[in-house]
Formats: structure tokens, sequence, C-alpha cells
């Protein structure tokens, strides 16, 4: 009998209508439920992320378990981060989790669209100036399971959706 637990791996993004992840290696928008989501969404949870990705906070993430790929042999990190050389590593540290959460970069997601279950996609409706991208997505491969669209107010600066796609067993 197999008793390996599945994990549903999850890819989180936010993308604009033009493909654009982040400009600088920095987030291009500020949207406050985004924020909020992603924290609900990935707190408690394994969050699997490139090097530069990492670099770009501040510290590290409150009540989460920070798994950083890189090929930087000794690569400095506060305690309690993990340190891996490649995407399938970083989800085989993760495998007591039942659904870690991949959050970057481009790089990284690239590789991830053929490991994930699910992706958490916030498309943000409109066209920016970026220099990180996420991939198109294969919508023959990838099914739409939800759609809430938000229109933009005092705290968001621009109308967006939160899209849920599951990947499609064939």
């Amino acid at each position: 009998m197999n008793t390996t637990k599945h994990q549903i791996v999850t890819i989180i993004v936010a993308v604009s209508e033009n493909q654009v992840i982040g400009k600088d290696n920095d987030l291009i928008w500020n949207l406050s439920s985004d924020l909020k989501r992603f924290k609900r969404l990935t707190s408690g949870h394994y969050i699997i992320m490139g090097r530069k990705t990492f670099e770009s906070f501040p510290k590290p993430l409150p009540n989460r378990t920070h798994v950083v790929i890189t090929r930087q042999k000794n690569y400095k990190v506060p305690k309690g981060v993990l340190v891996v050389n490649s995407l399938e590593k970083a989800i085989e540290i993760s495998k007591e989790d039942a659904q870690p959460y991949i959050i970057g970069g481009g790089e990284i997601y690239k590789q991830a669209l053929d490991v994930a279950d699910r992706i958490e996609l916030t498309r943000v409706h409109d066209h920016f100036e970026g220099d990180t991208f996420f991939p198109k997505l294969d919508l023959e491969v990838w099914k739409e399971i939800n759609n809430e669209r938000i229109k933009k107010d005092e705290k968001h600066a621009c109308d967006f959706s939160f899209i849920t796609y599951e990947k499609q067993k064939h």
C-alpha cells in the first residue's frame, strides 16, 4: 500500500496583462488584498523561491519555512532558512508540507510549471513595464476553476482578479 501523501505544489504569482511580474527585483504594484491573500494562503507552509526573490525581502516572512534555490556555494542565510541547488530538491525538502508554495521569481516559475498542480494567480488588469515575466499558460494544460474580480478603489490602483488554475490530469 502506498502511504505517501500527495502534495499539492502551488505556484502563487501576481501577473499583469502583459505577463510582467516584476522590475529591478521588486513588485511593481501594491494591492493590499493581494498581499493579504498571499499571507493567508502561504502562512504555515513552505515557500520556495530563487535567491533574488529571497534577497528582495527585508527579512524572512513570519510563520513560513523559507526554501531558497541558488547555485552559489556557501550562500549565507538567516537561521531557519533552507538552501538547496534545484527546484526538485526544494520540493523534496518540503515533502512534509501538503501544500508548499512556489513564490518566484521568473526562472523558478518557468521550471515550476512542469511540476506544479495548482496556480493561485492574481491577474492585474493593466500593462506595466518590467524585466521579469511569467510564462503564458497553456490552457489545454491549466483549467480555470475559480475567478473573483476586484474593482479598483482607494486601496487598489487598478482592477485585478484572483484566479485559481488546476493542472489537467491526462
